[in-house]
């Protein structure tokens, strides 16, 4: 009798802790054990606050010049002024103010990259992988014929034709990373063509387009949101490269290539001009490529432990 007693009274915890976690939840229980992952995503929201303050908490205009403090050091250095935290450029512009408006420009460029490439991408992997053929064979050699390109030579050579620029550079990136996009997309929906629930749709009915847009696409969104992840880092890091030779975002734009340009005259006597910009490059990328390695830990059930 004692037993059936204690029996029946484990029997609601027991069942209690079987119940499934709620999908947040459980992305969360995945997600929070890499812990370099976490502080990716804190210094990702930090500098997406930057950016979206900067008008509000950075101490000047990017663009004001003053000549009486032409390349003055940081704060901290011998020379330096705590008027000016980070110190100046060589026309007396704090750094600071201009790496806080840089960061909105840099995440602008990475976030409009990755959006356009990843609706083009998915769109021609998806039509790829669906309707396959002659459409397929013919989209994903194009594809091909992209990836046997240096990315950036490749950047460098759409700009050169389009005219440097800010928007021209962006497009320029937005072609070189598609590819990618394309291929994920295509074998992700090769794969779930095939499942039950697929042909159970079909069987119901379905016509094609909803069982493109409504069945296989989201089911296909897990890989896609980690490639976008690390593909704004990617997005950042070629438009500072084509910033930095001139072909990007046009002076007196904050963008942190482009101040890395600006200064790498004067990197031998004042190496805070060259130095923050690239830090601040170094930062957001490696943390957007943390985040990006935690979130497929967490999306990916085949990871999952």
């Amino acid at each position: 009798m004692t037993t059936t007693t204690h029996s029946m009274a484990a029997s609601p915890q027991s069942s209690a802790q079987s119940a499934p976690l709620h999908p947040l939840k459980d992305f969360w229980r995945y997600f929070s054990a890499n812990r370099g992952a976490v502080g990716a995503l804190l210094i990702v929201v930090t500098v997406l606050l930057l950016a979206a303050l900067a008008p509000l908490i950075a101490p000047y205009n990017p663009d004001l010049t003053d000549n009486s403090v032409f390349l003055v050091p940081p704060a901290w250095q011998t020379g330096g002024s705590s008027a000016h935290l980070l110190g100046t450029d060589a026309i007396g512009r704090d750094i600071l103010s201009r790496l806080m408006h840089g960061a909105r420009l840099s995440l602008t460029i990475g976030i409009a990259v990755v959006a356009l490439s990843v609706l083009t991408g998915t769109t021609l992997g998806l039509l790829a992988g669906y309707f396959r053929g002659i459409f397929e064979i013919a989209v994903m050699r194009i594809m091909d014929i992209i990836l046997t390109l240096p990315s950036l030579l490749l950047a460098i050579v759409i700009v050169a034709i389009l005219g440097p620029g800010l928007m021209n550079a962006m497009l320029a990136v937005s072609i070189v990373v598609l590819p990618h996009y394309v291929r994920i997309t295509r074998a992700a929906v090769i794969s779930e063509t095939s499942r039950d629930y697929v042909t159970a749709a079909r069987m119901g009915g379905a016509g094609h387009w909803r069982v493109m847009f409504s069945e296989v696409l989201p089911n296909c969104t897990a890989p896609l949101i980690v490639q976008a992840t690390l593909g704004i880092s990617t997005a950042i890091l070629d438009a500072a490269a084509l910033g930095f030779l001139g072909l990007g975002a046009q002076p007196p734009s904050p963008e942190w290539g482009t101040m890395s340009a600006d200064g790498r005259e004067f990197v031998l006597r004042a190496w805070w001009v060259v130095t923050f910009p690239g830090l601040a490059i170094l930062i957001t990328v490696l943390a957007f490529n943390l985040l990006g390695d935690g979130l497929r830990d967490a999306l990916d059930p085949k990871l999952k432990r």
